[in-house]
């Protein structure tokens, strides 16, 4: 069975990015279709995001518990694997998407269940699960939101050998005795803490000399000296030329770049993303498939009128909150365009349609400690060419951050421009640091003048008198 129909807007992917889209043209009173071939809620509702920061939580809490007068005692045993894993089963919804279906009708879209493609401009072709076809016509725009994968390389041995990416590292039913984990960045490290506090016994074999790249080198230090108490094996400048697995099942070998052989019960790849572009039909619309999609700050595919590739696509943010704040961005630009309205006239949610901006772009990591930046590194600063000034301070300083742990460590840093007096980057890394982020972003989301903070005045005792502690270190 075949049927043809129209609408004013098709997305491809039902995951958060795609919900907002529809969510938002729907709204402003266009119509929309949807298409999925997994689970509505997608990629962050069951396999990244919410299933790991599920595994995350009792961790975290109990290391925090460890740090605290007339509780370090009673949580000194091993955390219930059981309880653990049941809560984060239950975040999943048991990878059931009954619940983001409900909401998803809701707004008055149309599921459809299947996997669609590019057949030309403005035409998506889905086949359903059941050997059905839909044609679907895009009056105004298809918005490309169908994430990311996880991206293997290309190993010897690594093809059948059942190795872990992040999705079996957030599902996994059963805590493996040994783990290697593959990659010193965001989810290596989270998956690193959480399999650690699980039990297993984990090797992180980091190809470069530090953890988290992208961010400050000191928050790397931190975290791999927490990682290193826990008691995970860390393994600087190192790769793995191969992998041995016979059958796929039992122990796994890893060669590594020296000739050593390390034998774990499960291995994890955490070595990037790529965009999951390859089977869509861009070749139909002169596109690459497998390609990022470069994008305008209205999120519209450069060279197109009517094609958007909205979250991590089109590789400016690879993060569940930017892609909705995208999500909100393209929704308002396909409404501002489809009524002939210019694209900078504010929508009724207050998002300007044009301005994806991606100068302010938050980012916690749920290790303990956590860390969190928003903004430019101060390498990234003077790269840009901008005259700057790093200003740290040492968080244990801090009267809030020795009343939220015993020991406390953490570090602040903010990156002031010189010339502008506003902060281009903020970053902190300490248990609890995740909740002083926003400030930061606000910060620099609205470039507030440094002189302007001095009247943001933190309540005492919180960790946030950082910020205070910070304006006079600048000031001197």
């Amino acid at each position: 069975m075949t049927d043809a129909v129209e609408y004013d807007v098709v997305v491809l992917g039902a995951g958060p990015t795609g919900e907002n889209v529809a969510d938002r043209v729907r709204a402003a009173g266009l119509s929309a279709a949807v298409v999925e071939s997994e689970l509505v809620g997608g990629e962050c509702s069951y396999w990244a995001c919410m299933p790991s920061k599920a595994l995350l939580r009792p961790a975290i809490t109990r290391a925090d518990a460890r740090h605290t007068p007339g509780l370090s005692h009673a949580v000194g045993g091993p955390l219930e694997t059981e309880a653990v894993l049941a809560h984060r089963d239950a975040f999943v919804s048991h990878w059931k998407d009954d619940g983001q279906v409900a909401w998803l009708d809701t707004t008055g879209a149309r599921l459809y269940r299947g996997r669609g493609r590019l057949d030309g401009p403005r035409r998506v072709v889905v086949d359903g699960p059941g050997g059905e076809r839909h044609t679907l016509t895009a009056r105004h725009a298809v918005a490309v939101c169908t994430g990311s994968r996880a991206l293997l390389p290309d190993l010897p041995g690594l093809a059948g050998a059942g190795a872990w990416t992040s999705r079996e590292a957030t599902s996994a039913r059963a805590v493996p005795g040994r783990l290697a984990v593959i990659g010193g960045g965001v989810v290596g490290v989270e998956m690193a803490t959480a399999w650690q506090a699980l039990g297993s016994r984990v090797t992180l074999l980091v190809r470069s000399g530090g953890l988290l790249p992208r961010m400050e080198p000191f928050v790397g230090e931190h975290i791999a000296d927490s990682l290193t108490e826990a008691g995970a094996d860390i393994r600087w400048n190192t790769s793995v030329t191969a992998v041995e697995r016979p059958g796929g099942t039992g122990p796994v070998t890893l060669v590594l770049g020296d000739g050593e052989r390390l034998e774990a019960d499960e291995v994890l790849f955490a070595t990037g993303r790529a965009p999951r572009t390859d089977a869509i039909g861009l070749e139909t619309v002169g596109r690459e498939p497998g390609s990022w999609l470069p994008v305008d700050d209205s999120c519209r595919v450069e060279g197109s009128t009517w094609l958007y590739g909205v979250g991590d696509v089109n590789h400016r943010a690879l993060l569940t909150h930017q892609g909705k704040y995208q999500a909100r961005i393209a929704a308002a630009a396909i409404v501002a365009r489809a009524q002939g309205v210019p694209l900078l006239e504010t929508d009724r949610w207050g998002a300007h349609a044009a301005t994806a901006d991606h100068a302010a772009v938050p980012q916690v990591v749920f290790t303990d400690p956590e860390a969190a930046a928003v903004g430019l590194s101060l390498t990234e600063a003077e790269s840009a060419g901008h005259r700057v000034r790093a200003v740290d301070y040492d968080l244990a300083s801090v009267a809030g951050a020795s009343l939220y742990r015993d020991a406390y460590r953490g570090h602040a840093r903010i990156v002031v421009d010189l010339d502008r007096q506003i902060l281009l980057g903020a970053t902190f890394v300490g248990p609890g640091v995740g909740e002083l982020l926003h400030s930061a972003t606000i910060a620099i989301a609205g470039e507030v003048p440094i002189d302007r903070l001095w009247h943001a005045v933190p309540a005492y005792p919180t960790i946030s008198e950082v910020w205070l502690r910070l304006l006079e270190s600048f000031r001197g």
